[in-house]
């Protein structure tokens, strides 16, 4: 059964959270992306909060800026130490700064706070999962030298228009709905787009968009245009890039947006790494192949 709570931290920033199981077990936190909210986690945490399935605690935020967690109105409040601070303290809250989350799991603009979270704070997690989201080291390389790539993300620099929000909103959502069937999914299918799940974006849409667009306009890492270098100005030092504990990726291979390319050279930044690359499978895979995501993180977890 999902729980759903506000958890204040003692940074001043509150996250909207979805959880299930109980407090005190093994915590698993899974952190979402853009455009969607905690929701879709909901079928993860019913699974391995079963004590069948480990009987951990699982617990989803809405990062900041999504559904009715705090939305700073200023860009810089979305830059990446901010978003790893809100996840360190939801941890040391959820775990009672005792010992570490058993793995934590994460999608899209949540896997790039969880690249740096375990990053800088290996401590605090025993393992990492990462699903179509692109490690920062190999985005960049991608970023700089790759036009399909630069083209395949030119959808970043719509994003950072400070009209995007009202763009977005027009027509009930109309262009949002095609980033879940065009932009990263390529004009494919999406049967598990059902009226009852746009009723669940309608209403994490609803509480704003500004906080999730800030996320694109407070990082660097989008395509270079000739008024702004973007990421051909960027350098990050290997120290900043390498991933000291054991981690799982699972790569949807018809990802439009984050092509494979991007898991190329990845074992040079994480060295324990455990690689699955889904055919057939697009951007949206915890949506698409929920049982085959359930079953990698079972076998991860052990």
């Amino acid at each position: 059964m999902i729980e759903t709570y506000q958890q204040a931290l003692p940074h001043g920033i509150t996250l909207s959270c979805r959880a299930a199981g109980t407090p005190g077990r093994p915590v698993l936190v899974f952190l979402h992306g853009f455009p969607e909210g905690a929701f879709v986690w909901d079928e993860l945490l019913e699974h391995f909060s079963n004590t069948e399935n480990g009987g951990y605690r699982c617990v989803a935020p809405n990062l900041r800026g999504f559904e009715k967690s705090s939305a700073p109105a200023e860009v810089s409040a979305y830059r990446p130490k901010f978003l790893v601070q809100d996840i360190a303290a939801l941890v040391a809250v959820e775990t009672g700064g005792t010992q570490p989350l058993a793995c934590l799991v994460a999608h899209d603009w949540g896997g790039a706070v969880a690249w740096n979270f375990a990053n800088q704070h290996p401590q605090l997690t025993r393992k990492l999962a990462i699903i179509n989201s692109p490690h920062p080291g190999t985005f960049l390389r991608e970023l700089k030298n790759n036009r399909a790539q630069q083209e395949a993300s030119a959808y970043m620099n719509f994003l950072i228009r400070e009209d995007a929000e009202k763009l977005l909103t027009d027509d009930d959502f109309a262009r949002l709905w095609k980033f879940l069937t065009h932009e990263f999914a390529g004009n494919r299918a999406t049967p598990w787009l059902t009226e009852a799940v746009k009723d669940q974006y309608r209403a994490v849409w609803s509480h704003g968009l500004r906080g999730g667009c800030n996320y694109y306009r407070s990082s660097p890492l989008r395509p270079p245009r000739p008024e702004d270098p973007a990421a051909a100005a960027v350098d990050l030092p290997k120290s900043m890039l390498t991933i000291a504990i054991p981690t799982l990726v699972v790569w949807g291979m018809d990802d439009a947006a984050l092509p494979p390319v991007l898991i190329d050279g990845l074992e040079e930044y994480v060295p324990d790494l455990t690689l699955h690359k889904v055919a057939d499978a697009t951007h949206w895979i915890v949506h698409e192949q929920p049982a085959l995501i359930q079953n990698h993180l079972s076998n991860f977890l052990r």
